[in-house]
Order: C-alpha cells, then sequence, then structure tokens
C-alpha cells in the first residue's frame, strides 16, 4: 500500500538535508532498494519531458495638504475606513505633491488614533519557508448591484513577504493544488516548508502531539520536495505572517475601491500585486517585498518539468439522457453507453470521458457560469433503430449476477406484454441505485412473486442509499 508520509519523509531527507540512502534506510527502518525507487519514481515523474523615518512635524502654518482637506473629509466620509497608504493614493490623483508620512499623521490626527503597537514576528531564513491561507469576503460589484462571497488564496514567502493572491471558486483539493501551483510558479521555486492551518484540504485530524496530513496533500508535497506544516489547534498567533497580510489587503486593496464585476477584480488585483504590493516598505522588515525576494530566490528549490495532476478522476454511470451529470449540467456521450460506468477526468475547465474499456469517448468544455442550456454537446439522431436493444439489456442485465436470467425468465413468463419495458426500467435504476442494492430488490422480487420494475423501485427508494442527493428519473419507451 502507497505510504505518502514515508514517500514525503524520503525524499525532503535525501534531497533537502543531503542524508545517504544507507542512512535514511537504517533510521527509517526500510529497505534501501525501496528507498532507491522511492527516489526514482519521484525524479522520473518530476523531470518527464512535456527603514522609515521619525515623524518630524513642520512648524510652518501652511502645509501642501492644505488644499486637500475638504476632498479628505470627502473621501472619510465616504470610506471610514480608509488608510493613510490609500487617502495618498486618492490624493496623489487630484494633484498633490506632498509625502505620504504628512497624509497618515493628519488622518490619525482627526481620528485620534494612538500609536501602534508592534508585533515580534519569529523570523526564517531565505527559501525555508511558505505560508497559505484562504479568507473569504462579501464584495458589491457595481456593474451587477448585488453583493457576493469572494475567495481569496494567500500564499507569501516568510523570508522576503512577497506575495502571491488569487480568487478561486471554492476550497477543494482541485483548486488548492491549482492555487498552489500558480504560485510556485509565480514565485519560479519552491521553499522547504510550507505551512497552513488546519484546513482539512491538508490535515484530516490531530492525534496526540502530531497532525496526520491528508494523503493526497502529501502526495502533492513530495511532488514538489517540501515538507508540509500546520499550526497548532487555537494558536492562531503561530500563523501571523499571513493572517496580517490578508489585513493589508483589506485596508490597501479592498478599501476606497470599487469594481465592475469579478474580472475587474482580478485584473485590479494582478496590477496591485506587482506595482503596489510588491514595492511598499514592509513594516516589519523596512524593506520592499521584491528586494527581499531577489535576495531569497536563490535558495529555492527548482520547479519540476511536470507539474502535479490536479484532475480529479471520479467514476460516474452514463444516465438515460445518455449523458454524465455534473454540477447541474449534463455532459453528452454517446449512446451505446448508456447505463455504463465510465472514468471521467475533471480538470479546471474541461470534462474528458472514458469508456469502460479505457478509450476516451468524448471531451466537452465545463459549463461557464450562468449558462442556461443543459446539455452540453450533442446527440447523434438515429431514427431508424434504437441504440439499446432489448438484447443488449438482457445481456447487461445478465452480466450483473447469474440470478438475472430466473428473474427475466419469471418476468416474460407473467408480463407477457410489458416485460421488454420492465426490464429496461431495471437497467435505467442502475443510474440512481448500486448494483448490490438491486440484486437484493430483485431476490426478492423472485422470493415474492412480484416482477413490476416500478416494486423493486418503491422497494430501493425505502431500503437503500441512492447514488446522488437528488432522484434522476425517466420513463423509457418500449421501442419493440
Amino acid at each position: 500500500m502507497k505510504d505518502e508520509q514515508l514517500e514525503n519523509t524520503v525524499v525532503t531527507l535525501h534531497v533537502n538535508k543531503g542524508w545517504s540512502i544507507r542512512k535514511i534506510a537504517r533510521d527509517l527502518m526500510v529497505s534501501r532498494s525501496r528507498i532507491r525507487r522511492i527516489l526514482a519514481m519521484n525524479t522520473a515523474l518530476r523531470d518527464a519531458p512535456p527603514k522609515e523615518e521619525g515623524v518630524t512635524i513642520k512648524s510652518s502654518h501652511t502645509s501642501k495638504l492644505d488644499p486637500f482637506k475638504d476632498d479628505i473629509a470627502s473621501l472619510i466620509e465616504k470610506y471610514p475606513k480608509i488608510t493613510g497608504q490609500r487617502l495618498y493614493e486618492h490624493l496623489i490623483e487630484k494633484g498633490y505633491t506632498g509625502g505620504i508620512t504628512i497624509c497618515r499623521e493628519y488622518l490619525r490626527l482627526i481620528r485620534g488614533i494612538g500609536e501602534k503597537i508592534p508585533i515580534k514576528m519569529v523570523e526564517t531564513d531565505p527559501g525555508q519557508l511558505g505560508i497559505h491561507d484562504w479568507s473569504d469576503y462579501m464584495l458589491s460589484f457595481t456593474e451587477e448591484g448585488k453583493v457576493q462571497k469572494v475567495i481569496f488564496f494567500s500564499y507569501i514567502l516568510g523570508y522576503s513577504r512577497r506575495q502571491y493572491i488569487c480568487v478561486v471558486k471554492d476550497k477543494t483539493h482541485p483548486t488548492l493544488f491549482r492555487s498552489l501551483i500558480a504560485a510556485f510558479i509565480y514565485m519560479d521555486g519552491v521553499p522547504l516548508y510550507i505551512r497552513a492551518d488546519n484546513q482539512k484540504t491538508c490535515v484530516d485530524r490531530w492525534e496526540p502531539g502530531a497532525p496526520v496530513f491528508n494523503r493526497k496533500y502529501l502526495e502533492f508535497a513530495t511532488w514538489y520536495r517540501f515538507t508540509p506544516k500546520t499550526i497548532t489547534p487555537y494558536h492562531p498567533v503561530q500563523n501571523l505572517k499571513i493572517e496580517r497580510p490578508f489585513w493589508y489587503l483589506e485596508q490597501n486593496f479592498l478599501n476606497a475601491r470599487e469594481f465592475k464585476n469579478i474580472e475587474d477584480l482580478k485584473s485590479q488585483l494582478e496590477n496591485w500585486l506587482l506595482q503596489s504590493n510588491d514595492t511598499r516598505i514592509h513594516d516589519t522588515t523596512k524593506r520592499r517585498p521584491i528586494d527581499l525576494y531577489m535576495e531569497e530566490h536563490p535558495y529555492l528549490q527548482t520547479l519540476p518539468s511536470v507539474h502535479f495532476d490536479t484532475a480529479l478522476v471520479t467514476h460516474k454511470v452514463v444516465n438515460q439522457e445518455s449523458s454524465i451529470y455534473w454540477e447541474g449540467y449534463q455532459y453528452v456521450v454517446p449512446s451505446k453507453y448508456m447505463f455504463e460506468l465510465c472514468t471521467v477526468r475533471i480538470t479546471a475547465d474541461q470534462m474528458v470521458i472514458y469508456s469502460p474499456n479505457g478509450n476516451q469517448i468524448a471531451c466537452h468544455p465545463l459549463a461557464e457560469k450562468g449558462r442556461k442550456e443543459r446539455y452540453i454537446g450533442y446527440h447523434k439522431k438515429s431514427p431508424n433503430k434504437p441504440e439499446l436493444s432489448v438484447a443488449d439489456v438482457i445481456h447487461r442485465l445478465e452480466g450483473w449476477s447469474p440470478d438475472m436470467s430466473q428473474y427475466i425468465e419469471q418476468i416474460k413468463r407473467h408480463n407477457l406484454s410489458t416485460w421488454r419495458l420492465h426490464l429496461r426500467n431495471l437497467l435505467a435504476l442502475r443510474v440512481n441505485y448500486r448494483v448490490e442494492d438491486i440484486l437484493v430488490a430483485v431476490r426478492r422480487a423472485i422470493e415474492y412473486k412480484v416482477f413490476e420494475s416500478g416494486a423493486l423501485e418503491r422497494f430501493l427508494e425505502k431500503n437503500s442509499e441512492p447514488r446522488y442527493n437528488i432522484k434522476l428519473s425517466f420513463k423509457p419507451k418500449d421501442n419493440e
């Protein structure tokens, strides 16, 4: 059985700490051949071909800020939480030629705010630590005129404080991995350790004194050769390096700024990261993050030639509409695969469907947000002959269990005119119920001599767990 924790430990000890294979094998009590296999597989997969000065208040009676005090009053009335940085940026647009310090002092004066109390951070060496987290905000968009929840993903390097932020649609494993890969590419490297809070996509649970990391997250960590870390529960101060930047995002980016729509938000965020966040003087380091990043970059691990596959792979039964149902939409497949169990691979922008034999049978772009047409793709019409004959239906049913042959014979005898329709209905039950549950219903039907498909369906509704939260129902046509 694959051991993701062992693989991560082996790779990080060998690559990052320089331990020999013999030493790793001895300390972990694992054979050297297994150590070599883990290292070889990891390498093959990764490398496959394609200071701010003190405030001095001038004693003169006039100030460059004086002509703009009415504007400042208007901005404070409109944006009560506006910061000195955002106030300064607005005044620059109006022709202000003074410095930012006097803006901050004037804002502090009229608000009556005292001095800030500094928080001491635990500093790390270059290339040692990266930190990531999510944060939700309710934002108003001028174009749509409504408020909606927006999820931000943030990743920051612990030494330089250079930050990557993006807007995401959810907090699932694929989204986390795609966001981290984008952050690694943005930073052009990976640190030795990456810390998250106790989010479910990273940590399954805590056992006495230690976290149990999610297997998929460990596999991802091994691919990029970093050691996963997390914070101790109920100790959020350990995550200040990521929480404080979220506060800065609120105060400097989201504050006193308007967005037309989600695309405008993403565009402004991208510009803000490069033009403002990278080039500001950080309150703790007293240097620009971009300058410290230039020092940190040589210490980051290089990226692999092939990135981790973030696609979601699952198995779904083709339903009665000859489609794969996913998030409210029907993705069409050839009708000859109706009621077959197919492998489905879902990426960030498309769905690829494979037959039970492993051949690709359909590929569709994922439905765009707000799409009204529920079908993705088109069926090939065959008006002369139905795709699924009664002989094919019987063949598939008999493949479930030897019990099906007896059921088929009995239903032919007791339902002379409608047995074909009942068999099609029975095959269609596989969309909503598991074969094992259907077979229980069939054996009960044989015992009590109740062969109508409706009776089997009612039994399943009361005694089994459906595949989906909603019931997918239809009435198949009796074509023969």
